[in-house]
């Protein structure tokens, strides 16, 4: 039964949790970090969102566990290599949903709508959303937008839309990256695991990213022009983090030939994980002078 139980853990992938502490991006630069009130509700939120996620990843695998035998990594995950029945699977995809809505309804009912909107998104990309071209690449960057946007919600502050377009593109880069990795890794095996992957070439994928990884840094730059427009502009000192963090990932797709696994980049690059670091002490630094 314990072996089960990690099994289904695991199908969760926790390790891709870390892409829900994008729920913390309005407590953060709403200057409310210490907050404890406001602090603990975004906790809840965060938890709420990775019992879903987990849900939602386990439902995926449901759905493509003949595609993922026939992918040299995903071949290994539980349902994929016939460790964990789908019918287990199921039960414990509903008893993460459970678990979110219990979270859920702690962190409030503005929060529980962000959620339920990125519920339908994700239901929509396992489904279908997935097998088509850019639109793909579309629905994870919304993704991001609705979690964001979710973290709002919970404390009850007007979110800058110039900070739900930079976390859109951010998403954006990040996604296209992903699927450049897919592209690479699969080649000519590509279309047997997911048809979609025939539809992108090596050439567009870098094409997109140097675009978009340009409209990130430009916008963001925006971003601080007129966070504080006419009082001050110390803002404008965190463009240098964002520039930074924007290269280093794109060394890190193209030269060591990563980006499968944003999560996995983020733990493991310490170089990048202190600027993040960085960038959010700074961040808070500025609501104090």
């Amino acid at each position: 039964m314990f072996e089960k139980f990690k099994l289904i853990f695991l199908t969760g992938r926790p390790k891709q949790w870390t892409k829900n502490l994008v729920v913390f991006a309005a407590l953060i630069f709403s200057g409310e970090l210490f907050n404890l009130g406001l602090f603990v509700r975004t906790l809840l939120a965060f938890v709420s969102l990775c019992f879903l996620s987990s849900s939602i990843y386990i439902f995926n695998d449901i759905v493509d566990y003949e595609k993922d035998r026939q992918q040299p990594r995903k071949m290994l995950r539980p349902i994929a290599s016939g460790k964990l029945s789908r019918n287990a699977a199921f039960m414990g995809a509903i008893l993460f949903l459970l678990l979110a809505l219990a979270f859920g309804v702690g962190a409030g009912r503005g929060f529980l709508m962000g959620a339920g909107a990125y519920l339908m998104l994700q239901l929509a990309y396992s489904v279908y959303l997935k097998n088509v071209v850019i639109l793909d690449i579309i629905a994870i960057a919304l993704g991001f937008v609705l979690r964001a946007a979710a973290g709002a919600w919970t404390i009850n502050v007007a979110i800058s839309p110039w900070l739900l377009i930079c976390a859109a593109l951010l998403a954006l880069f990040l996604a296209t990256a992903k699927r450049r990795h897919e592209v690479l890794l699969l080649q000519s095996v590509s279309s047997n695991h997911r048809p979609v992957l025939n539809e992108y070439s090596l050439e567009l994928l870098d094409g997109i990213t140097g675009v978009v990884a340009s409209a990130t840094i430009s916008t963001y730059a925006l971003y601080t022009f007129f966070y504080r427009a006419g009082e001050d502009y110390f803002m404008m000192l965190t463009i240098p983090f964002v520039i930074y963090g924007i290269l280093r990932y794109q060394y890190l797709i193209h030269t060591k030939k990563e980006g499968g696994s944003p999560e996995d980049i983020l733990i493991k690059d310490k170089p990048l994980m202190i600027d993040i670091l960085s960038s959010g002490f700074w961040w808070q630094s500025t609501f104090f002078t």
